[in-house]
């Protein structure tokens, strides 16, 4: 029998930007369980909530202060009690963040830990001596500026590691002390009937126990982002990163039903080691390579078909094309492509993540250099690795703040442009809206099981149309993209009927593929 996150489809909700529920220009918990019933509406399977634990937000809440309690900006911890019953009362499972690699320097566990060398958690951090000169133990540089990402500490004399902000520093998951409170922090939350964990960049968790250098990068250049001026065997993805995964994994299998996904950016050879050999690692290790891949039929394919030839016997696969640390679908691409990238996430063999907005169709925002909040864009200016953007208010209404927040009160965001009509009220009222559409493909995936559980095999077609089958026992389905904005013939092969189509009609059967349409026929 398949597992609910098989067949489900994730939703990504970014808690500051989904719905304010009082009035300070911040999305709330609160804010979330009033949109409940939009997101049963839709058709989801299961929520994703980014991290709301108190924090300075320094990084916006992924440099965690408190596993275990929520910040007053998000409400309270009975508000994410009744978050989880609310949603579970919809059958809709939920997910929330784990931040796995860092704290936030003001979590008590650092705090004590800088103390003082001989206090008992100073070994919860990585702490390394200087050099005999007092540089820093080695060349690893912080992703958020490409300095040295240590950070020498007066009173202890003392470098602590920080792969992200001065103020995130690294846990050391080698502690047996550190990991059993981690580890307890999680079932802290499966015991309230939380169904899963993303886990933050999981594959950085454990580092080099030697802290050796890490080498240049031949292919880096001056004016690309200065962090990718070294490659990264010693600080990521190292061969004890599998164990992490699986005291991770043996907490969740403590639990009936619980996932496990993980933020791993890697190619494929890689990336599918995260699911173990024997499927004993994590349930879904993200697949981001529909984000970075040039967006072609051809290049799609190839991704496509690399992906399924890696994967191991019995892993199962997913997909996204966006999150909260990516620049929108259809800003990346073309809006015009928009509805040809939700047919594709909701028709391929494997679980779909959708960020909010994409069933919108929600486009980047533009952020004014005065109301700039990532500390990226503000420590590295100029090179566009700002995440503002994607961040932008979920767009609701064509109120003045696209119903996000009250008339008059400012978003810690603007809100984009385009939101008149780009909302979900607009969407709602028009039959062939994205919104519309994309509910449509949610329904015809959950009703047939050719779609959500069945075989994939990819078909022969014209150049710019990507098409493939899924197929269970008695079912069988084609999917035709048109990634070209010109008319293209295809032909399935063997008789079939238009069943949905991405203009939201039923055109002839014989008719070629519209520019940048999608098609769905039943064999």
């Amino acid at each position: 029998m398949a597992h609910w996150w098989q067949t489900g489809i994730v939703y990504q909700i970014y808690p500051r930007s989904f719905q304010d529920s009082n009035d300070d220009g911040i999305g709330d918990l609160p804010g979330i369980i009033e949109r409940l019933d939009y997101l049963q509406w839709l058709g989801v399977d299961a929520i994703w909530v980014s991290p709301f634990y108190p924090s300075p937000m320094k990084d916006f809440g992924y440099d965690v202060a408190d596993y275990t309690d929520v910040d007053p900006i998000f409400g309270t911890l009975s508000d994410a009690e009744q978050l989880i019953a609310e949603a579970h009362a919809r059958n809709i499972k939920i997910i929330f963040d784990l931040v796995v690699n860092h704290t936030s320097d003001q979590h008590p566990w650092f705090l004590e830990s800088r103390s003082s060398r001989d206090n008992p958690k100073r070994d919860w951090y990585m702490w390394a001596d200087p050099k005999p000169d007092g540089s820093p133990p080695n060349n690893w540089l912080g992703h958020f500026d490409g300095e040295s990402a240590w950070e020498w500490d007066e009173a202890t004399e003392q470098y602590y590691y920080h792969t992200f902000l001065a103020e995130q520093p690294e846990l050391n998951w080698r502690n047996p002390e550190m990991r059993a409170a981690m580890l307890d922090n999680m079932r802290f939350w499966f015991d309230r009937g939380v169904d899963g964990f993303r886990l933050d960049v999981s594959y950085r968790a454990m580092k080099d126990a030697e802290l050796r250098d890490n080498p240049p990068n031949p292919d880096w250049e001056p004016g690309m982002d200065p962090f990718r001026r070294l490659l990264e065997p010693h600080t990521r993805n190292i061969p004890e990163i599998h164990t992490f995964n699986k005291w991770l994994r043996e907490v969740a299998d403590e639990y009936e039903e619980r996932v496990l996904i993980g933020e791993i950016s890697l190619p494929f050879e890689e990336l599918v080691k995260h699911y173990g050999e024997n499927n004993d690692e994590l349930h879904l290790p993200f697949n981001f390579d529909l984000i970075h891949r040039e967006w072609t039929a051809e290049e799609i394919r190839s991704s496509i078909a690399d992906y399924e030839a890696a994967l191991p016997e019995g892993a199962w696969p997913n997909y996204v094309l966006g999150n909260h640390d990516q620049h929108r679908f259809g800003s990346r691409t073309a809006p015009e492509q928009i509805r040809i990238g939700m047919m594709l996430l909701l028709t391929l063999r494997g679980t779909p993540t959708v960020y909010y907005g994409e069933e919108i169709g929600m486009l980047d925002g533009d952020i004014p250099l005065n109301r700039v909040q990532d500390p990226w864009e503000k420590n590295v200016p100029g090179l566009g690795l700002g995440r503002d953007p994607e961040r932008t208010p979920m767009q609701w209404d064509a109120s003045p703040q696209a119903g996000f927040t009250s008339e008059g009160v400012e978003a810690w965001l603007p809100i984009a442009s385009g939101y008149t009509t780009i909302n979900v009220n607009n969407e709602r009222s028009e039959p062939a809206s994205i919104l519309m559409m994309t509910r449509s493909l949610i329904r015809l995936r959950r009703d047939h099981a050719a779609l959500h559980l069945g075989g994939q095999t990819l078909l022969d077609a014209p150049e710019g149309v990507l098409a493939y089958e899924r197929q269970v026992e008695g079912e069988r389905f084609v999917v035709a993209l048109n990634f070209r904005g010109e008319y293209t013939a295809f032909a399935a092969g063997d008789e079939g009927n238009i069943v949905f189509s991405t203009y939201m009609d039923l055109p002839p059967a014989d008719s070629p593929l519209r520019p940048h349409e999608g098609r769905l026929l039943r064999i």
